[in-house]
């Protein structure tokens, strides 16, 4: 397997730790640990390799399938790999709307070929449009080969949210040739008004997700992926090659989060008002420096750099420099000769507090 280097997570390593803010963080705000009951007993392999039924069947509930449908995942990341490596093969073929996390792309791009279709971005000035996709160009790039169809949705990093029509869209696009919709849906529960998961419109849908981004949850790294049967089971099957089975505590937390409908609720509702305060406080600086603004779903936006700057990774260097505070440069995510190096990511999901202090250190900086 010969895969490209993952350039946020470098850029991150390279920079995170010895930084005072994390202004690129992408998902809310973590939750403290004492909310919760930590001890799941005695720490050995009782759980199932696709997690406990109680909390596939929380998790099915919610996507329209059944408990069966549903595998259990060390964070959405590896649910996302374990559907690449079940689904594609060296003669096969995968489409990807861009930009987009990196694995969603490069992971593909080391088994098989890939076609990536960007999104159209907004126009310049104060008051931008969205990120939009065309799903003309996706249906355009679908061969007879094409296996996967692979979507981010809110997507990362623009917090673009392609709207329902737009996701029947897709999955149609993939039916039709015989494909599946991979749709990853870490960010879905962050809208005021989520719209249902992918794999309610049919047995052509995958949906992965888990309790990183939208519940505040990243260090249990808990994750799922919900689709057909044949799919769970090949995915099952390689995750005995990976972590085989859930970790003991991320189960027990998450068990505690899924299976207990009020918290859950609770939970959610305290995420989205979160994001809505701090996307608000985020728009207005943004709007103060004359930065467009594309009203992101989410707690990610992506940005053009401020005049005066070469590119994205020149403008990042120098607010974590000068003022100690980390951003994405948009060339993370430039991929197949799209580039954005004239943007950079922000992340307004940290707490409020250090959301204010991060942008006021910025704001020095410009």
């Amino acid at each position: 397997m010969d895969v490209d280097a993952f350039a946020l997570e470098r850029w991150f390593a390279e920079h995170e730790h010895g930084a005072d803010v994390m202004l690129a963080e992408s998902g809310v705000r973590s939750l403290p640990a004492d909310r919760f009951d930590l001890d799941p007993g005695e720490l050995g392999y009782v759980i199932p390799t696709k997690g406990g039924e109680a909390v596939r069947e929380a998790v099915a509930d919610d996507h329209g399938v059944t408990a069966d449908e549903v595998v259990c995942t060390v964070g959405t990341q590896e649910a996302n790999f374990l559907a690449f490596q079940s689904l594609l093969d060296a003669d096969g073929h995968a489409v990807v709307v861009t930009p987009t996390y990196q694995s969603l792309h490069a992971v593909p791009d080391s088994i098989c070929d890939v076609t990536r279709v960007p999104l159209d971005r907004p126009g310049d000035g104060a008051t931008a449009d969205d990120w939009t996709l065309d799903v003309d160009r996706v249906a355009a790039a679908v061969r007879d080969e094409t296996d996967l169809v692979v979507v981010n949705n809110p997507n990362n990093p623009t917090g673009e949210r392609h709207d329902w029509a737009t996701v029947e869209a897709l999955y149609d696009v993939a039916a039709d040739g015989d494909a599946h919709l991979l749709c990853d849906e870490v960010y879905r529960l962050l809208a005021d008004d989520p719209l249902p998961p992918a794999t309610t419109l049919g047995d052509r849908a995958i949906s992965t997700a888990g309790l990183s981004k939208a519940y505040g949850l990243a260090g249990l790294r808990f994750g799922w992926l919900a689709g057909p049967e044949p799919v769970v089971e090949a995915v099952e099957r390689w995750k005995d090659y990976t972590t085989i089975s859930p970790s003991a505590v991320g189960h027990h937390v998450a068990s505690q989060v899924l299976t207990d409908a009020d918290r859950d609720r609770e939970l959610r509702r305290e995420a989205v008002e979160h994001v809505r305060r701090n996307r608000e406080i985020t728009a207005d600086w943004a709007r103060d420096h004359g930065l467009a603004w594309p009203d992101p779903v989410g707690c990610n936006v992506f940005l053009r750099v401020p005049e005066g700057f070469a590119d994205g990774r020149e403008f990042c260097r120098t607010v974590v420099g000068d003022a100690g505070v980390v951003l994405a440069p948009g060339d993370c995510f430039s991929t197949g000769g799209e580039s954005y190096d004239r943007y950079f990511r922000l992340g307004f999901g940290l707490p409020t507090d250090e959301l204010r202090e991060g942008l006021d250190r910025v704001a020095g900086v410009l």
